[in-house]
């Protein structure tokens, strides 16, 4: 259900229901209520809506359920109804915080009017509150998630609340979704951020040298080993161990690492010594690691130990709203790394990137990138499945042009720099036109900011 833009409150049920085909006929979708006490289970911080009430109503009057309203959000606009002539309680109300008055019987268009300035201030507010909280994210040390679409939103709302919380945590995605960014982001923004973030990829080290790669080992341990050295599990403590492609950690390894994590110590080859370590482990697979213990080629206990919290990481083909931000994010990065200027890509160019299926995923398109900032857009003229518009399913024409549409805003958007009032001249559309687009397609202007 859309949440409507209009909260009206009345205690009369006869203007209620003229008030709601009135409001409904001028495209303000309106909810209406017959007493304050119902009406506040509707409001909330988030609300993005307005409340227009009535004055005189029995039980909760309009100045009280003005004090709960504001207890809830100061920037929520109330209007009150007032009946004529009635000033001081005009003023009482302006004085208490009420965004205005209207009195009874009151002209149809200066109404609507108001209430749409009104609704237009409170997209201003959630709209500076939502870049203030994006300004305060931007502001946290090391790499940042970037992408608005559903499945990063659930990706985000898994991982926020275990930042500060030393639980392992399996990341399962495809190569290069972009589960070692995700691993950094956890470390960076954890208490763990002061201390070592040490990542190892279990499938590139040979196995011969990856139990000494973790572990470390004592001088003279083995054949060529002329001084002690200390392993990646030792050197994570009090920070972070990120344990890429752990499906490929041979099985002997697997039981020693285990054994780690359940008694917090680890002891170096050639040693019998044993080193307490405080370490949060984050392990990466691109491969059904349930699958493999089931079979018997990947510990299940070790599975278990490690698969805390599971966060699925989804593949680029399955966030194609985020295509076009993360593209202007990396083509920004390969500009200031080669010295080169940053052309914005036209509604077009956006809408065949969306429409690849990206089997490379978030790495193939930050390659994609550095070629188009060095090469121009010619880079996206060369024998590549972008260019050839490889579809990986079929679309319906109400699929494409809402694609064309969300890749057109987000073109303007990134052109203008996040500037509202500079995007609506580029589109040639009313600003709440374009607010109402961006909402339906999920965009936030603060997520186009240099």
């Amino acid at each position: 259900m859309t949440e409507p833009a209009v909260i009206f409150v009345d205690d009369d049920p006869h203007i209620r229901q003229a008030m709601g085909q009135t409001l409904t006929l001028e495209d303000l979708p309106v909810a209406c209520f017959a007493d304050g006490a119902s009406s506040l289970a509707a409001i909330s911080r988030d609300y993005e809506g307005i409340v227009l009430c009535d004055y005189n109503m029995p039980g909760m009057d309009g100045l009280e359920l003005l004090a709960k309203i504001r207890e809830l959000d100061e920037a929520i606009p109330v209007i009150i109804l007032t009946g004529q002539g009635d000033i001081s309680t005009a003023v009482s109300a302006m004085q208490q915080g009420a965004y205005d008055f209207i009195e009874k019987p009151f002209d149809h268009d200066e109404l609507i009017e108001l209430l749409r300035h009104a609704l237009e201030k409170r997209h201003l507010a959630l709209e500076n509150r939502r870049l203030r909280a994006q300004l305060r994210l931007l502001a946290r040390p090391g790499p940042r998630i970037l992408g608005d679409s559903p499945s990063m939103r659930k990706v985000m709302a898994t991982i926020d609340p275990l930042l500060d919380i030393s639980a392992n945590i399996l990341l399962h995605g495809e190569t290069g979704s972009g589960k070692d960014a995700i691993a950094r982001y956890i470390h960076e923004n954890s208490p763990r951020s002061s201390h070592n973030f040490v990542a190892i990829n279990c499938g590139a080290v040979p196995e011969n040298l990856i139990e000494s790669e973790l572990f470390g080992h004592e001088s003279g341990a083995f054949t060529g080993a002329d001084k002690r050295r200390i392993g990646k599990i030792e050197y994570a403590d009090k920070g972070t161990l990120f344990l890429d492609e752990v499906e490929s950690m041979p099985m002997p390894l697997q039981i020693k690492l285990l054994r780690v994590l359940e008694e917090r110590r680890v002891e170096r080859l050639g040693s019998n010594q044993e080193i307490d370590v405080d370490v949060r482990v984050i392990a990466a697979t691109k491969a059904d690691l349930k699958k493999l213990s089931d079979e018997g080629t990947f510990r299940q206990d070790l599975f278990y130990r490690l698969n805390v919290v599971k966060v699925d990481i989804p593949p680029l083909r399955e966030r194609k709203e985020d295509i076009p931000l993360l593209f202007h994010h990396f083509v920004l990065i390969a500009a200031a790394r080669y010295d080169r200027e940053s052309v914005p890509l036209d509604a077009g160019q956006a809408a065949r990137l969306m429409q690849h299926s990206w089997p490379g995923n978030v790495r193939e398109l930050r390659n994609l990138a550095e070629r188009y900032v060095l090469l121009g857009p010619a880079a996206l003229n060369e024998s590549d499945p972008v260019a050839a518009g490889n579809v990986s399913g079929r679309q319906t024409l109400a699929e494409m042009m809402d694609g064309f549409e969300r890749s057109a805003i987000i073109s303007a958007l990134n052109h203008c720099h996040g500037s509202i009032k500079d995007t609506m001249v580029q589109l040639g559309i009313a600003r709440k036109t374009l607010y109402d687009k961006m909402k339906k397609h999920g965009l936030d202007k603060a997520e186009f900011k240099d």
